[in-house]
């Protein structure tokens, strides 16, 4: 464990959700040198307490950080972030908030964060960059590709798969068994009881494609 204290990360995101991913980070005792945001009013400025530096500066800083998480809630973005950021050969961490249930032999992606509140149980695999946010549930076996955003308060029951850069909106529950595509959006508070082909945008109890 103390070689995880000795951890000096950095987040890529000063928004609304870097916001959350920095406390989860503070919360698991880690050290967080500076935040990297590309919007240039941000530069320079303070954020949760850090400073905001763009990516030339990051560059500069490469041997003052290990690990990093990007910390942008909309799927593609991030995992463009990830990929630039996969290609200057910065490592990615794992963000696991303390207030958690994670079940045994569960399998977590690089980048990907899982909030407060959180449960996934037995054999669940997690993809590279996803997001299990607050609340939200993923019960045994389930599959979650690279890149996936779980709202909070979803509930994914047993044997789910969702392949990469989907998105199930805050509030939705998907029944056993069930196989969604890849960038799928699940409208929030949706009920999804049949699979659903990549591409669809989905919503309503039961999830009904959208036109």
């Amino acid at each position: 464990m103390s070689e995880f204290l000795n951890r000096r990360w950095f987040v890529f995101g000063a928004s609304g959700h870097g916001k959350v991913v920095v406390d989860a980070i503070e919360r698991c005792g880690e050290a967080i040198s500076f935040v990297v945001d590309d919007d240039p009013e941000k530069n320079g400025q303070l954020f949760c307490g850090y400073p905001v530096i763009n990516r030339e500066q990051l560059l500069l800083r490469r041997g003052e950080v290990d690990p990093c998480v990007v910390a942008v809630g909309d799927n593609l973005m991030r995992t463009q972030i990830a990929a630039w950021i996969d290609d200057h050969l910065f490592p990615f961490g794992i963000v696991i908030h303390p207030n958690t249930s994670i079940g045994r032999d569960v399998t977590l992606g690089a980048g990907t964060v899982v909030f407060a509140g959180a449960v996934i149980n037995s054999d669940a695999r997690i993809g590279n960059h996803c997001i299990i946010n607050s609340g939200a549930r993923v019960d045994h076996d389930c599959l979650i590709g690279h890149g996936v955003h779980v709202a909070p308060g979803c509930t994914v029951c047993g044997g789910v798969s969702i392949g990469p850069s989907s998105f199930l909106g805050a509030g939705t529950t998907v029944i056993p068994g069930i196989r969604i595509g890849s960038s799928v959006v699940v409208g929030a508070g949706s009920t999804v009881i049949s699979d659903i082909d990549s591409g669809l945008c989905v919503a309503g109890s039961p999830a009904r494609q959208l036109r």
